[in-house]
């Protein structure tokens, strides 16, 4: 029986890439670098800021003390225009509302920094619909490694076995397989299925509602 299900954020829950690639073209313009077009940035998201500031610069400016700086640019305005553009996909609230009403625990495993994701949250989905909510945090590796989940499984008392593991890219179902728990991988995010195939989803879904037959 499945008790909790985890969230994947960017790309399962929420369509972020127009304020994602508003906001690291706005760093990569304040030092000088060419910008890309919104639609490169679904293959740069998925593995942190750090790592999509890095896929975003020229190969010859990836240093690690440029990759900070225009991680700081990035930060400072995404705070303020994170909302700009971010939307629910189609379909998600209800889906939620449903596995609520099924008395399931809902949780959130990001690579976005922390403090973005608590506030996305809030933002679209208020304080009461996850039982935890987590994203990158200092000290934690991000996913693929299995930390964040294990995390949510003590915060919520629940076991692997009775949970799912919801995401839209290869991270994320090789997360789900690292931390032992069933996946389910969804099409409507910014990674194509067949790398959700080649990365080991167990399930795949291309509306919200498939998640439903899975439980």
């Amino acid at each position: 029986m499945i008790r909790l299900v985890i969230f994947d954020l960017d790309g399962t829950l929420l369509d972020t890439i127009g304020d994602l690639a508003a906001s690291t073209n706005y760093a990569l313009k304040r030092y000088g670098f060419p910008e890309h077009e919104a639609e490169a940035y679904r293959f740069f998201v998925g593995n942190g800021v750090s790592k999509l500031i890095e896929r975003a610069l020229p190969p010859e400016a990836r240093e690690e003390a440029m990759v900070l700086k225009l991680r700081e640019e990035f930060i400072r305005y995404y705070q303020t225009h994170k909302t700009d553009l971010t939307r629910p996909y189609p379909g998600i609230p209800q889906l939620l509302n449903h596995l609520q009403s099924r008395d399931i625990v809902l949780a959130v495993a990001s690579n976005k920094y922390h403090q973005g994701t608590i506030e996305l949250i809030r933002y679209y989905f208020g304080d009461h619909c996850f039982s935890a909510v987590l994203g990158q945090r200092e000290q934690v590796p991000v996913k693929p490694d299995p930390a964040i989940v294990y995390d949510i499984l003590r915060q919520t008392g629940i076991e692997k076995t009775e949970t799912l593991y919801v995401g839209d890219s290869g991270v994320d179902m090789q997360t789900a397989h690292n931390s032992g728990i069933v996946s389910i991988g969804v099409t409507w995010g910014f990674r194509p299925r067949q790398e959700l195939e080649e990365n080991g989803a167990c399930h795949l879904a291309d509306h919200p509602t498939d998640i439903i037959g899975f439980l």
